[in-house]
């Protein structure tokens, strides 16, 4: 009986955003495995996203430091809530999601992608609550 050696992934937060994703925000891709991926995003202060749709994927966010406003709709349910240090959202399958930062530091969260994202077409850009101002990206 061969016994497997499993893969342990380790990675430091890259200084530096490894692109900028559909909605704008910038992103240090982190970790992934067989069932979900791991990112970091960052939205500067002051700035809106572009509002965005995922076509396969669900994620769970929690937020590191900055403090801002995370819109997110599927069907006739809609809500806008705060986000700051510590608050963790889930953002379900189908859900249109914009966010916004407030305050003098950019808004950063890491987000579990299930299952792992899939590439560039997974997030089509979508009418939003408020009027982006960044440029939406397309990230791999």
């Amino acid at each position: 009986m061969k016994i497997l050696t499993p893969h342990f992934g380790t990675k430091v937060l890259p200084l530096e955003p490894d692109s900028t994703a559909p909605d704008g925000s910038y992103v240090r891709l982190l970790l992934r495995l067989d069932r979900g991926s791991m990112a970091h995003f960052e939205l500067p202060p002051g700035e809106t996203s572009a509002a965005v749709v995922h076509e396969t994927v669900e994620e769970i966010w929690y937020f590191l430091s900055g403090w801002g406003e995370m819109w997110r709709k599927q069907g006739a349910a809609e809500d806008v809530v705060q986000v700051e240090a510590g608050v963790c959202i889930t953002i379900p399958l189908g859900t249109r999601f914009q966010f916004r930062a407030f305050g003098p530091v950019p808004l950063t969260a890491v987000a579990v992608t299930m299952p792992p994202w899939p590439g560039k077409d997974e997030a089509t850009v979508v009418s939003g609550k408020w009027e982006p101002t960044v440029s939406h990206g397309g990230w791999s």
